[in-house]
C-alpha cells in the first residue's frame, strides 16, 4: 500500500501485451473501475505521475503507462523508429486490452500531444482530457526539426546497432544520474523529484559495481518532435468535443509560434467544457510540485467523472 496524507491507495504493476512485448504500467486503486490511463512525456516514464496521483480523487482508479521503450515497458523491432504513431497505436492497443468503450486521458508534453489526437480522432470514445504544459504539435518550428534530424537520426542509427550487439550502455553512479535527470532537455527536475523518474529508468551495471544505466531505449532521442501544419491542427482542434482541461507552467520555454497557439485555444474554447489554466513552475510542475496542479486536475475530475457515478469497466 501507498500512503497520501489522506487515505492509502492500493498500487499494482500490470503488464499488457502488445505484438512487440508489453506496455508495463501501475494500477492506481480499484481494478473494477475504468482507470483514468496517465500518459508520460518524452523520455519520461510512469513514475511522473507519482507524486500527483496520492493528490487526486480516491473513487477513480489511475493507469499510468511506460511508453514503449521507456521504463520497464518492451522497446519497438531492431531497425525501427519511434514516431507519434507509435505511442498513439499503443493507447489504441490499451483500449481494446481492457474492452474500453471509452478512456480518459491524463498527460504530459509529448503524452498530451498523443491526447490532443486521440480526442480529435475518436470523439465519440475520449470521454475527458488533462493536459500539463503542451497542448497541440508544434506548427513553426523548422529549424528545430532540421536540427533534430541532422543529429539525432545518427544518434538513432548508432544506438540501433549497439542495441543488436548487445552492448551496455554508458554506466554512472547514482549521483551522477541524478544530475543528469536534472539537467536534461526540459527536464527541470528537482533532487527531490528525480528518484521518482529514476525507479523505472534504469538498470544495474552488469560489469561495472555501483555503477548504473539508463535502461530506455536511446533511440528515444531521436523521435520526430510532433509537428504539423497549422491547418490541420486547426481540423483537429475543431474536431474534439469532449471535456478537456489544460495546464500551462509559466516558465516552459517558448519554442513555437504564439498566434498559431492562441488560434487553437480560440478555437477550442468554443467547446463549453474546454478548461486552461496557468500555474507558476517549469515544464514538469506536476512532479516537481504537485500540489500547484492537484487542486484544478480533482475539480475536474469530480465534475466530469463525480463519484456518485464513476463508469465501471
Amino acid at each position: 500500500m501507498i500512503a497520501s496524507n489522506d487515505y492509502e491507495r492500493q498500487v499494482e504493476d500490470v503488464r499488457i501485451k502488445v505484438p512487440w512485448g508489453h506496455i508495463a504500467g501501475k494500477w492506481w486503486g480499484s481494478k473494477s473501475i475504468r482507470p483514468i490511463l496517465c500518459i508520460h512525456g518524452w523520455q519520461d516514464n510512469s513514475g511522473s505521475f507519482d507524486p500527483l496521483i496520492l493528490q487526486l480523487p480516491d473513487h477513480i482508479s489511475y493507469l499510468a503507462i511506460d511508453l514503449p521503450g521507456h521504463g520497464h515497458s518492451s522497446r519497438i523491432g531492431d531497425g525501427m523508429i519511434y514516431s507519434m504513431e507509435t505511442y498513439f497505436y499503443t493507447v489504441m492497443l490499451i483500449c481494446d486490452h481492457y474492452r474500453w468503450e471509452k478512456v480518459s486521458l491524463m498527460a504530459h508534453s509529448l503524452g498530451s500531444v498523443v491526447s490532443f489526437f486521440y480526442a480529435s480522432t475518436f470523439p465519440n470514445k475520449c470521454d475527458m482530457v488533462i493536459g500539463f504544459d503542451t497542448l497541440k504539435p508544434y506548427s513553426n518550428i523548422f529549424k528545430l526539426i532540421q536540427r533534430h534530424f541532422s543529429k539525432g537520426l545518427q544518434r538513432s542509427l548508432d544506438a540501433d546497432v549497439r542495441n543488436r550487439q548487445k552492448q551496455e550502455p554508458p554506466s554512472y553512479t547514482y549521483e551522477e544520474l541524478l544530475a543528469k535527470t536534472k539537467s536534461g532537455i526540459f527536464l527541470q527536475i528537482n533532487g527531490e523529484s528525480a528518484p521518482y523518474l529514476l525507479q523505472r529508468a534504469v538498470l544495474p551495471s552488469a560489469t561495472l559495481p555501483n555503477k548504473y544505466y539508463f535502461a530506455r531505449d536511446n533511440r528515444l532521442k531521436a523521435t520526430p518532435i510532433p509537428m504539423m501544419a497549422h491547418d490541420m491542427l486547426i481540423m483537429f482542434a475543431k474536431n474534439i468535443s469532449s471535456p478537456y482541461c489544460f495546464i500551462k507552467s509559466s516558465l516552459k520555454p517558448k519554442v513555437e509560434n504564439q498566434e498559431h497557439y492562441d488560434e487553437i485555444v480560440q478555437i477550442m474554447s468554443k467547446n463549453l467544457n474546454f478548461e486552461i489554466h496557468s500555474v507558476d513552475g517549469d515544464h514538469h510542475v506536476h512532479l516537481n510540485d504537485s500540489a500547484k496542479v492537484s487542486g484544478i486536475v480533482s475539480t475536474f475530475i469530480n465534475k466530469y467523472r463525480p463519484r456518485e457515478i464513476f463508469s465501471k469497466l
